[in-house]
């Protein structure tokens, strides 16, 4: 059996500056806490805490004084930095160079638009790490719109000025532009700006090429991860005999007879030694003598 490894499937490079940020604090010495998971993958993130990170929310951030906090590549809104200036907390910033190029654009628009009392709108997932981020630089004034249906949020008689989340479909996002320019209103303002990282995006095609060239696709990603669920989905439509699995251990009975092909791939937040454990596991439970 034919077992490969989407070379293209991993950590973007904004997780790798993140994580190497996390390594390197650690040998340190000294605690180090990472508000919120530092990436959307359950076994990565216990292999880093077994090194001495410890992963804390933000009711016990706003508790720390002291402290060295490593923010992940998600960002934070203003308040975070606020909080640790007044807590005294040292903050080693991982935040991904795309999203703080993101968060820097969303609030010089915010700014210029305010008098105009026009609406910053984010595609993204409410509630999202990222999201909150975005949203923060707006005062918390941003209408999230995750899917159509949001779109009820919007007064289609004032302006409208479209950003992303820098990890969304750029299919979705069009798919909105399109369905706000059915209903605004004509001398109304809209404007969009496509800020879903490329790196992100040029997954999708290729992705679905991996897919469809193997018989049998075990996808990985953590159960959180946004990023997967997109991707995961994607590869479905390649390959209808695609599972979703966050662990090696997951995988329990061999594969049908005339599966000779299987790929393995992930979602930007799936270590690679993760595809490695899965493809070796896969070898082994399918050795046909």
């Amino acid at each position: 059996m034919k077992v490969e490894i989407d070379n293209g499937s991993g950590f973007c490079f904004g997780v790798v500056t993140a994580i190497e940020s996390a390594e390197q604090e650690l040998k340190k010495g000294g605690p180090l806490y990472c508000l919120g998971d530092i990436v959307h993958n359950s076994l990565e993130v216990e292999r880093l805490n077994a090194m001495g990170l410890d992963c804390i929310g933000h009711e016990d951030f706003n508790k720390l004084h002291n402290a060295k906090v490593l923010l992940r590549a998600h960002g934070e809104p203003p308040e975070t930095y606020e909080i640790a200036f007044r807590n005294a907390i040292t903050i080693i910033d991982a935040t991904c160079p795309v999203v703080l190029r993101l968060q820097k654009r969303i609030k010089k628009c915010y700014q210029e638009t305010r008098a105009e009392n026009a609406q910053v709108v984010i595609y993204g997932k409410q509630g999202h790490a990222e999201v909150n981020g975005l949203v923060g630089q707006t005062e918390g004034n941003a209408i999230v719109i995750e899917r159509p249906e949001d779109l009820d949020k919007l007064n289609f008689n004032r302006n409208i000025y479209l950003f992303s989340q820098t990890t969304k479909s750029l299919d979705g996002f069009r798919h909105i532009v399109s369905l706000i320019q059915e209903r605004i209103a004509p001398e109304v303002i809209f404007k969009y700006f496509d800020t879903i990282c490329r790196q992100v995006a040029n997954r999708l095609p290729n992705i679905k090429q991996f897919a469809a060239r193997h018989d049998w696709i075990y996808f990985v990603a953590g159960r959180k991860s946004s990023n997967g669920k997109m991707l995961f989905e994607e590869c479905l439509k390649a390959n209808p005999h695609t599972v979703f699995i966050s662990d090696a251990e997951e995988i329990k009975n061999p594969l049908p007879l005339h599966v000779t092909s299987v790929g393995v791939c992930g979602a930007t937040s799936t270590p690679k030694w993760l595809m490695e454990k899965v493809a070796a596991k896969v070898r082994e439970i399918n050795l046909r003598k």
